[in-house]
């Protein structure tokens, strides 16, 4: 089902983005060598609940933790462990946020200690593809143009987009409708309306777009270990550009 927010709703999405925000910045501070992935994932709980919020990923669907964090060849879904983060790897962190009745969803792939060139042109291109679909979730568009154009900004840069993992819409529910896929048509799908709050994140592989899954049930990596990027912001539909729930900035403050 796809659902319009009203602005009180809509409202309600920006406070909870906020504490998502918020605490993507108090992961940010803790991204570094030597550090493991489950500190990470236990900050983020702790800031979550201080602030009144609920982790959305915890226990969905039988999911065991606050964050999906993602480590070089892992596109998304990877389980925090005892792994310790290394010089040179690439981190996805994927969180949710449940407040007031609301979901908000961010995720944001960081660079620890010296990353080659090579992967941070991925990085970059990978967050330009986001902005370029949040260009096109204005009323009047449709699904197909926030598709298309993540994946040709993407392509056109060498990489390859992942097709069996998508975007959605987000509110009262983790999950709604529509399905936001990161390729796609100009001109196809769903016709957006003002109101319409959706997840658009791209995933986006330095090599081949196909992926597996591991034997946990959830972790998604890149069939031939290449590293992959993501990132994504939860955005409202609007006349004439999206309003963008959540924000980097957080991040940015850390890592300037």
């Amino acid at each position: 089902m796809v659902y319009y927010k009203n602005e009180e709703e809509i409202e309600l999405l920006r406070q909870s983005a906020l504490i998502l925000s918020k605490a993507h910045g108090e992961i940010a501070r803790l991204v570094k060598e030597g550090v493991t992935t489950s500190a990470l994932d236990k900050r983020a709980e702790e800031f979550i609940k201080d602030n009144g919020g609920q982790p959305s990923f915890l226990n969905y669907n039988g999911f065991p933790f606050s964050l999906c964090i993602s480590v070089n060849s892992t596109v998304v879904h990877g389980m925090p462990s005892n792994y310790t983060l290394k010089d040179g790897d690439i981190i996805s962190v994927d969180c949710g946020v449940y407040y007031k009745g609301f979901h908000s969803d961010c995720a944001y792939t960081h660079g620890v200690g010296n990353i080659s060139s090579e992967v941070q042109e991925l990085l970059t291109v990978t967050k330009e593809s986001l902005y370029k679909g949040i260009e096109r979730a204005v009323v009047g568009s449709r699904i197909g143009d926030v598709s298309y154009a993540v994946q040709q900004h993407a392509e056109s840069h060498g990489y390859s987009v992942v097709r069996e993992l998508v975007g959605h819409g987000l509110g009262r529910n983790l999950h709604e409708g529509p399905e936001v896929p990161n390729y796609g048509k100009r001109g196809q799908g769903l016709k957006l309306q003002n109101g319409l709050v959706i997840a658009i994140e791209p995933m986006i592989n330095l090599g081949a777009r196909q992926i597996v899954q591991e034997e946990d049930g959830w972790t998604i990596r890149t069939k031939d270990n290449k590293p992959s990027a993501h990132f994504e912001h939860t955005v409202v539909v609007r006349k004439d550009a999206a309003e963008i729930l959540t924000t980097f900035d957080y991040i940015q403050q850390v890592n300037n």
